[in-house]
C-alpha cells in the first residue's frame, strides 16, 4: 500500500522542547564566549577552552534551573512570541546575575566595563532573537502533526477540548505541541457529516485508510475507552494504517503526554493506563537514594522546625492562643493510618461544629499567622518528622483524611492507587493544580498523582522541587 507524502517537518512535543533548550544553551554559551574574548589576559584556543569547560557547564546548569523556575519550556508560552521573549529575557538576566556571583567555579568579575556588560547584553539579544524565530517558525502548518481521531464519543471530545483549552491570557494551553486534528472517524450513523467539539466527523471505519491517505495524516488516535469493544473491521483498518507507517496511539497516552495527567475516567479496565506494570533496572537504586535523601532532608527540616517553635508559639499566644502543632489522622502508603503534623493555621476547635470539610478560599477559620504560613507552605514544616519516621516522603501524593478517602474512593475510579507509594510534603498535583476543595478537584489531582506514580524518577522529582520553590517564592499556597 502507498501512503501519501507526510509533513516530514513535524516535531514531537519532546523534540520541540529539546530544540528550544539546545538553541537557548547555544546562544547563551556563545554570548559568554564573546564576553571572554574581550577579557584582559584571555587567550582564545581549544586548550584554554577545554581547561575552563566547567565555566560553560556551570552556566548551562544555572540556566536550566532558572528557566524551569520561570516555566520557560512551556510550549504554549514558547510559541507566543511576546510571552516567550519576556520569559527568556527575565531568565537570562537572572541567570547572568546568579552566575557571575558564584565563586570558585565561574570566572571572576572583569574590571573592564565592556567585558562586564558584553556577556549579558549579547545573551539577552541572542536569546530574544532565537525565541522570536522559534515562536514565528514552529507555529507554521508544516511543523504540525495532522491527527485523525477514531471515536467521536466522550473520550474523543475530551481530547479535543484539552488540545483547544486556553489559559487566562486566551492562549492555547497546548498550542505549542503542534497537533492539528483534521477530523473524527466514527461508526455511529447519527454522527456522520456532523461536527463534534467543532471537529468534523469524516466517515466510518470503512473510510479510515482512505482518509489517512487523502489528508496526509501523521497520527491516528484511538479514542475508545473500552478497547475490547473495538469492531474487528475497525481494528484491521487501524493495523492497515500502522502497516502504512502511520503511528498509532491512544487517547489516554496522548492526553497523558499533553497534560501530565492520567485520564482515569477513560481508562476502562486497562491497568497499564493508570499504573506502571514494570519497573526499570535502576528503580530499586532510585528508591534507596530517595529514602537516603528523605532522611537527610528530614533531619534538616526537623532542625528548622524546632528552631521556629518558640516564634510560632509567641505569635499564636498573641493572636490566636492554643496549640502550636496540629495533629490529624491521614491515610498513608498501603492505606495505613498515621498522625500528620502541621503548624496550627486555624483557630482552635475549627471543626467541632461542622465536621470534616475541605478548607475554603479565604476560610474565616484561618488565623493571621496561619494565612501567612499557608501561603508560604511553612505550615507543612513539621511533616519533616513524618518523613524521618518513614510515614511520608519529600515528594508524593498529598495524604488525605480517611473520612474523605472513603467518600472519594466510592466516586472516583482508581482512587486508592495513589496509596501505592508514600505520601509527600509536595507533589506533582501540588505544583500543577490549585488547592482542591471538591470531588471534581480531587479527580483532577488524582490524575496528576497517578502520572507521578507512573513516571517517578530523579528528573521528575527535581522538576517538582523547582516548581515547589517557585510556588513558595510566589506565595502561591492557600
Amino acid at each position: 500500500m502507498m501512503r501519501a507524502k507526510p509533513h516530514e517537518l513535524h516535531l514531537l512535543a519532546s523534540e520541540r522542547k529539546l530544540l528550544l533548550a539546545v538553541g537557548d544553551l547555544f546562544v547563551l554559551n556563545a554570548a559568554f564566549f564573546a564576553g571572554l574574548l574581550v577579557r584582559p589576559g584571555w587567550v582564545p584556543g581549544l586548550k584554554n577552552l577545554w581547561a575552563h569547560a566547567y565555566w560553560f557547564a556551570v552556566l548551562s546548569a544555572v540556566w536550566i534551573i532558572v528557566i524551569q523556575l520561570l516555566d520557560g519550556y512551556d510550549l504554549a508560552k514558547a510559541t507566543n512570541a511576546v510571552r516567550s521573549v519576556v520569559t527568556a529575557v527575565s531568565a537570562v538576566l537572572l541567570t547572568d546575575a546568579v552566575y557571575l556571583l558564584i565563586p570558585f567555579v565561574t570566572p571572576t568579575l572583569p574590571q573592564r566595563r565592556l567585558a562586564l556588560f558584553l556577556f549579558p547584553v549579547a545573551a539577552v539579544a541572542g536569546v530574544a532573537i532565537w525565541r522570536g524565530i522559534y515562536a514565528t517558525v514552529l507555529v507554521q502548518p508544516a511543523f504540525h502533526r495532522r491527527a485523525l481521531i477514531v471515536g467521536a464519543g466522550w473520550s474523543g471530545r475530551t481530547l479535543v477540548q484539552a488540545i483547544a483549552e486556553t489559559d487566562e491570557a486566551g492562549s492555547g494551553v497546548y498550542r505549542g505541541t503542534g497537533y492539528q486534528i483534521v477530523g473524527f472517524i466514527d461508526d455511529d450513523p447519527a454522527k456522520a457529516g456532523s461536527e463534534v467539539a467543532g471537529i468534523p466527523v469524516l466517515g466510518d471505519r470503512h473510510d479510515l485508510v482512505r482518509l489517512v491517505r487523502e489528508y496526509a495524516v501523521d497520527l491516528v488516535i484511538v479514542a475508545i475507552t473500552h478497547s475490547q469493544s473495538i469492531h474487528a473491521g475497525l481494528f484491521e483498518a487501524i493495523l492497515d494504517c500502522r502497516e502504512m507507517g502511520v503511528p498509532v496511539t491512544t487517547m489516554a497516552n496522548l492526553y497523558e503526554q499533553l497534560t501530565g495527567q492520567v485520564p482515569v475516567e477513560h481508562a476502562g479496565k486497562d491497568l497499564h493506563v493508570v499504573m506502571p506494570l514494570t519497573q526499570s533496572a535502576g528503580y530499586r537504586t532510585y528508591l534507596g537514594l530517595r529514602r537516603l535523601t528523605d532522611i537527610v532532608l528530614g533531619l534538616a527540616g526537623c532542625t528548622v522546625t524546632v528552631s521556629m517553635v518558640p516564634v510560632v508559639w509567641l505569635i499564636n499566644r498573641l493572636t490566636s492562643p492554643g496549640d502550636v502543632l496540629y495533629r490529624q489522622t491521614r491515610v498513608g502508603r498501603g492505606g495505613r493510618l498515621f498522625t500528620l503534623l502541621k503548624f496550627r493555621s486555624m483557630v482552635m476547635g475549627a471543626e467541632e461544629d461542622i465536621g470534616v470539610v475541605w478548607a475554603k478560599k479565604n476560610d474565616p477559620r484561618i488565623t493571621p499567622l496561619g494565612r501567612l504560613f499557608r501561603r508560604a507552605r511553612l505550615d507543612e514544616l513539621p511533616q519533616f518528622y513524618n518523613v524521618l519516621k518513614g510515614e511520608m516522603s519529600l515528594i508524593g501524593p498529598r495524604p488525605e483524611r480517611p473520612e474523605l478517602v472513603e467518600k472519594l474512593a466510592r466516586e472516583i475510579p482508581f482512587y486508592r492507587v495513589r496509596h501505592a507509594i508514600r505520601p509527600g510534603i509536595t507533589g506533582w498535583a501540588q505544583v500543577k493544580y490549585d488547592y482542591g476543595a471538591s470531588v471534581e478537584d480531587a479527580l483532577i489531582k488524582l490524575r496528576f498523582d497517578l502520572y507521578y506514580i507512573k513516571h517517578q524518577g530523579p528528573y521528575l522529582d527535581l522538576l517538582i522541587v523547582l516548581k515547589t520553590i517557585q510556588v513558595i517564592l510566589g506565595m502561591g499556597g492557600r
